[in-house]
């Protein structure tokens, strides 16, 4: 892979220093591999189960569990800030940040694939915390190794993430959902469009490897909402 991200360059282009549509259509590939199309590291891990799979286990009559808590009601939007570093304890992520750019053509950088304790974040999208849909982004392995996002399809609702940010303040969000979409097959509009809160998507590969396409098939999507803020 070039290590670029595919997307409708007129699209980023339009969504550059907005919240309308977040970072619009970034994560439609984000694993580099080596130059004889071999998967690196280790297998992809499975892809999480979507919610609906549980609805529909329940219509079949398998055994349902209690009825989840209630979701903790989002928090008010925080002002712009430079995310410095992510923190997910649950999958063992404490990872710093680094600015996505876009190159000529209008598409989105991928991380550098040197690093694989890495994610970006594009600097002219929305910062974690603002009001709209902040996508975060990182490798699920590189031509070195299992990487950063190695376990993101294993998180769960309820979950965790922390965002620490420059002006010295800590977002705090809860994953609402974990689910998997072919690359063919992306709902752009669900993962970066408008929202009335501080929202996160974090996104990385997963599904099948195509040794073929040297890429995955799928994407790995957290969605997330902003449950609190405190002093780092």
């Amino acid at each position: 892979m070039t290590g670029l991200i595919p997307g409708p360059s007129r699209l980023l282009r339009a969504g550059m220093g907005t919240a309308a549509l977040g970072l619009l259509l970034i994560y439609h590939s984000v694993d580099t591999v080596p130059a004889d199309g071999s998967v690196p590291g280790q297998a992809a891990p499975p892809a999480a189960t979507a919610p609906a799979d549980a609805g529909a286990a329940g219509a079949a009559g398998a055994a349902v569990g209690p009825a989840p808590a209630a979701p903790v009601p989002a928090a008010a939007p925080l002002k712009r800030s430079k995310p410095t570093r992510l923190r997910i304890p649950q999958i063992n992520v404490d990872a710093p940040f680094t600015e996505l750019t876009l190159n000529p053509s209008g598409q989105l950088n991928a991380p550098p694939p040197e690093d694989k304790n890495l994610v970006g974040w594009y600097a002219d999208g929305v910062s974690p915390g603002e009001r709209g849909a902040s996508v975060v982004a990182g490798h699920v392995d590189t031509s070195k190794g299992p990487a950063v996002f190695l376990l993101l399809s294993l998180m769960l609702p309820g979950n965790k993430v922390e965002v620490q940010r420059a002006d010295g303040t800590v977002a705090v969000f809860a994953v609402d959902a974990v689910e998997t979409f072919a690359k063919d097959a992306f709902p752009d509009q669900r993962v970066y469009g408008k929202t009335p809160d501080a929202q996160l998507r974090l996104i990385t590969c997963g599904g099948t490897y195509d040794k073929k396409r040297k890429d995955y098939l799928d994407n790995v999507v957290v969605f997330a909402h902003l449950e609190s803020s405190r002093p780092a």
